[in-house]
């Protein structure tokens, strides 16, 4: 009877014992098949929803809402990537936002050499759409460079440098992007410009135009005060605002050299 028991224990544990292995193998495969599948970034990046879900994200050049109608290259999905550094300073500013009903909103982050070498095709085409003049409505696009509007050379492809912008969480930001809606040009009152689903800053976002800077004279008080406001809550983070443009801000010492990875969707 003793030996009929150990006899049956040893093959019901030899039972479990291949289902555990069976297991074991099935869980190892899944893994290896998620970490197949999952997007790769270089060793310091990391995608801000993996920070913070909480920031708003509108990476426009991964849609046709942008001066140049068409998502740039290397834009393969509408994600922030940032240094994990970037990401755990923006962290934080949401984190002071949030008690006051407000949200930051990325509009670009890392941004690929080769559409840095778009935007310089782009430039240079000696086209230009009605569509693409609300973006610089004061001169042709081919001033741009010169104007220092866009460089040739990026901080956005170190993965140190940002364009964004406050949400108002209490305010009705449902009004989206029509594409086929002629809108007014970037300077324009807010309520004829393109929506943006933000707090109005006197000009929208990529707007090639001295009103776009940063201490421009030519906005309202409650423009000069948001703007200040995006500005203090940036720089408290060690955050440097461009004079030209409201919205872009880097990180000194945060960049290095430039990448042109593509932007893959996350997960």
């Amino acid at each position: 009877m003793h030996s009929d028991y150990v006899g049956t224990g040893v093959t019901v544990g030899r039972a479990a014992g291949r289902r555990v292995a069976l297991v074991a193998i099935f869980a190892a495969g899944c893994i290896a098949s998620a970490a197949a599948q999952a997007p790769k970034l270089p060793d310091g990046f990391v995608y801000l929803r993996d920070i913070d879900p909480t920031i708003i994200q509108d990476i426009r050049y991964a849609g046709s809402n942008n001066f140049v109608g068409r998502p740039l290259r290397g834009y393969q999905a509408a994600e922030c990537v940032v240094k994990r550094e970037v990401g755990m300073r923006l962290k934080s500013v949401q984190e002071e936002l949030a008690p006051q009903n407000l949200a930051l909103k990325m509009f670009d982050c890392y941004r690929p050499v080769r559409a840095v070498a778009d935007l310089v095709a782009w430039s240079r085409d000696g086209r230009e759409t009605p569509a693409q003049k609300r973006y610089n409505p004061s001169f042709s696009k081919a001033d741009l460079f010169r104007l220092g509007y866009i460089a040739e050379r990026s901080r956005h492809s170190t993965g140190a440098a940002l364009d964004l912008t406050l949400v108002d969480l209490k305010a009705d930001n449902s009004a989206t992007f029509d594409p086929a809606k002629d809108y007014a040009d970037c300077i324009a009152n807010v309520n004829l410009r393109a929506p943006e689903g933000s707090v109005d800053m006197g000009t929208g976002y990529d707007c090639s135009d001295t009103k776009s800077h940063a201490a421009a004279k030519s906005i309202t008080a409650a423009q000069r005060r948001w703007r200040e406001k995006l500005v203090q809550v940036m720089a408290r983070r060690g955050f440097v605002n461009y004079s030209k443009e409201w919205w872009h801000f880097s990180l000194p010492g945060a960049g290095g050299r430039a990448y042109d990875f593509p932007i893959t969707p996350w997960k």
